[in-house]
């Protein structure tokens, strides 16, 4: 669409929308997974597919950062690269995630050599990493804005998988509960970004396109877990229940 800018009350509830329509938390993998009908093999399979999403995102950090020119968009885009791989005594993400799938009973060699996880859920991260590492930066930024959609599935997952899973406890639930502070940081600072700096009415498109896209990169990898865990047409390869657990 061309015609005049949106003002920045219109850019945002328009990218807003999108995650009404879009977000991942309207999957029905998700509503299963919160409301305590998967089985343990389908939260495992769940913990150890998103692992792979966890660990591109400082990835795709590290990419966006070496295009940009500007150090103080540097030195404001790393702290999310540091939350997520972690710095000093600080563990970061990651780490808490592995807390995870750790008490999923995998082992860690499994987990972060990505063996198991389904082609599909690699495809859909892969396709992020390189969308921002090629499109515009304001574009680029504007793909990570599902965050402002975040805390709310996070609270959702947390109060979900507690009281449905007796295999949940708060240690492994660490990650949801350090993003319900993170994610509005990060997405606050990237929103105002994304407004301060498109220039006319088609990068404001495009930027509300991005939030799409990563709308389907999430649901992608949800419809893959779908059809092989669910479904039960589990692809060559792929993890079967059993499978890369930590010995005793």
């Amino acid at each position: 669409m061309t015609g005049r800018m949106l003002t920045h009350d219109e850019f945002d509830a328009a990218i807003r929308q999108v995650g009404a329509e879009r977000y991942h938390n309207l999957h029905p993998f998700h509503k299963r997974l919160h409301g305590g009908e998967c089985t343990r093999a389908q939260v495992q399979a769940w913990a150890l597919n998103r692992y792979c999403y966890q660990e591109a995102v400082p990835r795709k950090d590290a990419s966006f950062m070496s295009r940009v020119f500007d150090r103080d968009l540097r030195r404001e885009w790393v702290r999310r690269l540091l939350d997520h791989d972690g710095y000093g005594e600080e563990p970061g993400g990651i780490e808490r995630w592995l807390i995870l799938t750790d008490g999923l009973g995998f082992s860690r060699d499994y987990v972060t050599s990505r063996r198991g996880a389904l082609a599909a859920t690699k495809f859909a991260v892969e396709a992020y990493v390189r969308f921002v590492r090629e499109e515009p930066l304001v574009v680029a930024v504007a793909s990570s804005l599902t965050e402002l959609f975040a805390p709310a599935i996070h609270r959702e997952r947390i109060v979900g998988m507690l009281e449905n899973y007796d295999f949940i406890d708060d240690e492994v639930m660490a990650y949801f509960k350090r993003r319900l502070t993170q994610a509005p940081k990060d997405s606050d600072f990237a929103l105002q970004f994304i407004k301060d700096n498109c220039r006319n009415r088609e990068e404001q498109d495009a930027c509300v396109d991005a939030v799409r896209f990563k709308c389907d990169v999430l649901w992608s990898q949800l419809d893959a877990l779908w059809n092989a865990y669910v479904s039960g047409e589990i692809p060559p390869g792929a993890w079967r229940p059993g499978e890369g657990m930590a010995k005793t």
